[in-house]
């Protein structure tokens, strides 16, 4: 059977938080770099299907395919490695101190962000044939994407911030649940229907993704619009980064672990131990 059963999927995560934290500097960063740059493809696909169609959903409906591929081409998002590296240091794996949790966090969210600016940057010049040309319908509409989600939180002040914190806790319950559903099955077709139904709920909701954001942002200020640098810092990302970190760890990754994690039996590979590389 490809079903995997709970106390076994959750002992999978605590292993691949482990193998995060001790994933050299290198790998954690080409790994995070094209996670970044595959979801901003996913995200601009989605955003153009939108635009032609009219129809949000259909761009909703087929915006997973880029999770589903970073994640079997074995990429990692920081939404994802906030809720699987705590776990190794809450599991009390043997080398995993707070300081390699957050160095792991800090190169993904570094690998990300480059990517992400990256297929920014490409897709502005593809949208104004080399800024030459004012943007087309869908570079507009990223333009307003950005204003919308960030202006438009700071008119409403604390409630507005709020809001942002709580769209940003929503969506990596989501998205980390998808990152957890790819381990209740061996099979492929298992993993991608496992991913793609909470990515659908969050892209579609409208909940906030910090890395997706990391694209969509920087797009949007390259294609004019009328939002600053510092609204973007100070009305989105850092206030999503925050409520992603809370989402995934605490409605995923510690949930899961309290219910299902077998005390002493919680590590997958019995050796894993001695054979985990350390951080060049």
């Amino acid at each position: 059977m490809s079903y995997v059963a709970p106390a076994e999927f959750v002992a999978k995560m605590i292993d691949a938080g482990e193998s995060k934290v001790f994933m050299s500097t290198r790998d954690t960063v080409i790994r995070a770099y094209m996670a970044g740059a595959i979801l901003a493809l996913a995200a601009a696909f989605a955003v153009s299907v939108t635009v032609e169609t009219g129809q949000p959903l259909v761009g909703a409906l087929l915006f997973p395919v880029g999770f589903c591929l970073l994640h079997l081409l074995g990429f990692d998002l920081l939404t994802g490695v906030f809720t699987l590296v705590p776990l190794a240091l809450i599991d009390r794996r043997p080398g995993v101190r707070l300081r390699s949790v957050l160095r792991n966090w800090g190169l993904v969210f570094v690998g990300n962000f480059a990517g992400a600016l990256t297929v920014a940057f490409m897709m502005a010049v593809v949208l104004t044939f080399g800024f030459s040309v004012d943007p087309n319908e869908v570079g507009q509409r990223l333009g307003v994407i950005g204003e919308s989600r960030t202006v438009g939180y700071a008119e409403h002040g604390a409630a507005g911030m709020l809001t942002l914190f709580i769209r940003g806790v929503l969506c990596n319950w989501m998205v980390s649940t998808g990152v957890v559903a790819a381990m209740l099955s061996t099979s492929v077709s298992g993993k991608v229907i496992g991913m793609w139904m909470p990515i659908l709920v969050f892209f579609y909701m409208g909940f906030e993704h910090s890395v997706v954001n990391m694209f969509l942002f920087p797009a949007g200020l390259m294609l004019g619009g009328d939002f600053s640098l510092a609204d973007y810092l100070m009305w989105n990302e850092i206030p999503t980064v925050v409520g992603n970190l809370v989402g995934g760890l605490v409605f995923v990754g510690l949930a899961l672990y309290a219910t299902h994690a077998r005390t002493g039996a919680t590590r997958s590979r019995p050796d894993a131990e001695k054979s985990a590389p350390r951080p060049r």
